[in-house]
């Protein structure tokens, strides 16, 4: 079965009444027309708090964009610079009005660049993350934003070391593209509702990157960032990464792909080094390198659509305004300020106790396993985490986890939790094997792992049974290994078995 087409990009115009909040319009809105300038005019924007303005002639421009900036008054020389890429269906003056950015702009003090694509370029007014003609390095849209990167540094005096990009849907995807493609111009960037960099290189592609698990390990990930800038060594950019749980225009697994696809190319573990609650239940994961200095940062937004999340008030914490895929639930754009250490700091550090140390994992029989680790300074309570699931909270420094297929490898992670019930640093991981006679592995086609009861298909989609890993196309020519891992569950192991 052919997959479904994405009708030239990332949403349709369907896909537009999914989120918490209905559509405002079902058209593009055009961004209006100040007076053109090489450089910024005084042209108050609607707070009347700095510039908002086009920006013309700011260089070569193969992707057919347009350049709009935001300034405070008096911004001095040295600031940081923020590019931001609005989400299909919207314009430059949609994300500077309702993002919030500008917002923290003011307070914080850095330049914003609003880049704006049309509907001449994609017919939905898309950024066109999964075109290799427009999306890669030297090329396209993705050197469009380069040249207005070196303008805004010629007129504001920017800080060529503070440069960051963020996106909404097709322009997180393209922000992802750009984070790869550019990884020595930009010191961070965020992923809203968005792509894995590189995810798609034709338009008949993206529809399996916006709906389904892509199935490539952490390391097949991170090749795709290697790859768009060969022989580039890093530093990498900081990336933030947020999700609605109910998106059904990008699905979740993105932000997953995400996670795996940044912290590989950071060359840190996929496993959080601590979490924490944000307002609205939102859940972050900061995954630290060595140094302790997280790199990556992944929000969960329970219950948001698709959208860039948005907390409307007069709140320190608060941002911008809801509309069209713009959603009441918390201001991403404070906590990735944040994240980036546009406030002043040097972004988050990670929250709560310190690991666990000494973690054991013992069989205990051929259904159980017993953990014991050394007790923690103030802890109230340890999380346990399995093959990085949480599967139980217990009082003390030893946990037993039961119920488990007979000989199967499992890997532990502990937490310690804090009176506040803030969940610190993971233990480094260990594993053990239960006991019993080890899990049957099974090669076949999609069509026949169907035919043999260990897969199921929908919409002419493969999902393994119990488990629901996406293994593709049923079809003859898709071959996967299942791993029988307990009765009626199977999981990928494809080149594990």
């Amino acid at each position: 079965m052919p997959l479904r087409p994405v009708a030239a990009a990332l949403l349709t115009a369907t896909a537009l009444a999914f989120g918490n909040t209905a559509p405002v319009s079902a058209t593009p809105t055009t961004a209006p027309t100040y007076a053109s300038a090489t450089a910024p005019t005084a042209t108050a924007d609607a707070a009347g708090n700095g510039l908002y303005q086009q920006v013309t002639g700011f260089g070569a421009n193969p992707g057919n964009l347009a350049m709009y900036t935001y300034t405070p008054a008096g911004l001095p020389t040295g600031a940081p610079l923020v590019v931001a890429l609005h989400g299909c269906l919207q314009s430059a003056t949609d994300y500077y009005r309702n993002s919030g950015w500008t917002k923290y702009a003011d307070l914080y003090g850095f330049a914003v660049v609003f880049p704006q694509t049309n509907s001449t370029n994609n017919s939905l007014s898309c950024f066109s993350w999964f075109d290799a003609t427009k999306d890669t390095r030297g090329a396209g849209e993705a050197e469009s934003v380069v040249e207005m990167l070196a303008k805004a540094k010629s007129l504001f005096g920017s800080d060529s070391h503070r440069v960051f990009v963020t996106g909404l849907s097709a322009g997180g995807g393209m922000a992802a593209d750009l984070l790869a493609d550019y990884p020595e111009l930009f010191a961070g960037g965020a992923i809203d509702s968005g792509l894995p960099a590189h995810c798609a290189t034709t338009q008949s592609a993206a529809s399996s990157c916006q709906n389904s698990d892509q199935g490539l390990a952490p390391a097949q990930w991170g090749d795709r960032v290697r790859s768009a800038h060969p022989g580039y060594a890093g530093p990498w950019p900081r990336v933030a990464i947020w999700q609605g749980s109910a998106d059904t225009v990008v699905k979740p697994v993105n932000a997953t792909e995400l996670r795996d696809q940044w912290t590989n190319a950071q060359g840190i573990g996929q496993r959080p080094t601590g979490t924490r609650n944000l307002p609205g239940g939102t859940n972050q994961e900061l995954y630290a390198g060595p140094d302790g200095r997280p790199t990556v940062a992944l929000f969960t937004v329970p219950g948001m659509g698709h959208g860039l999340a948005v907390s409307p008030g007069s709140g320190a914490d608060q941002c911008g305004a809801t509309g069209s895929y713009f959603l009441n639930a918390i201001c991403s754009s404070y906590y990735t300020a944040q994240f980036w250490g546009l406030d002043g700091g040097t972004g988050p550090t990670s929250p709560g106790l310190p690991a666990p140390a000494g973690l054991t994992a013992t069989a205990s029989g051929q259904d159980s396993i017993t953990l014991d680790w050394q007790a923690v300074g103030g802890a109230v309570s340890y999380q346990v985490f399995r093959d990085g699931a949480l599967v139980g909270t217990t009082a003390g420094p030893s946990f037993t986890d039961t119920g488990l297929a007979t000989g199967t490898a499992y890997s532990y992670t502990v937490a310690a939790v804090d009176t506040t019930g803030t969940v610190g640093a993971r233990s480094a991981a260990v594993t053990a094997t239960t006991g019993g006679a080890a899990p049957q592995c099974f090669t076949d086609t999609n069509y026949g792992q169907v035919r043999a009861g260990r897969a199921t298909q929908t919409g002419g989609l493969t999902y393994a049974l119990g488990s629901g890993q996406s293994m593709g196309l049923w079809t003859t020519f898709v071959t996967h290994t299942l791993k029988q891992t307990g009765p009626g569950y199977f999981v990928l192991s494809d080149g594990q078995c």
